[in-house]
């Protein structure tokens, strides 16, 4: 499967545009790590526990949009959009959220 953020894929000829996929991912965030991320927020440096939530968030919905395109007929995906959404949940709990979304495409797998 081809995915790409761009909104064509240079040398290959699209067979037939299916529609829109989509993939979601939602992450509780683990309130001790919320807080030592604020710390180091404060002191300055970069958040690992929260990069790396945020690299499965990211797999996660790409893999879903990806298989969604494939039970359709697919062999790529254009024009991917991803977008990161934090959900507070009250009482400093929270969630993480990423959802991808691109045009599902059946092409040639030779390039022109």
């Amino acid at each position: 499967m081809l995915v790409v953020t761009s909104h064509e894929l240079q040398g290959f000829t699209v067979r037939r545009y299916i529609g829109v996929v989509t993939g979601e991912a939602i992450l509780g965030a683990n309130i001790f790590r919320d807080l030592f991320a604020g710390i180091r927020d404060i002191v300055g440096g970069r958040s690992a526990a929260y990069e790396e939530e945020l690299r499965k968030a990211r797999d996660i919905a790409l893999a879903e949009m990806s298989q969604q395109a494939e039970e359709l007929g697919a062999n790529a995906v254009v024009a991917v959009d991803l977008d990161y959404e934090s959900i507070q949940m009250g009482q400093g709990g929270g969630m993480l959220m990423v959802s991808a979304s691109g045009t599902a495409e059946e092409i040639d797998r030779q390039p022109r």
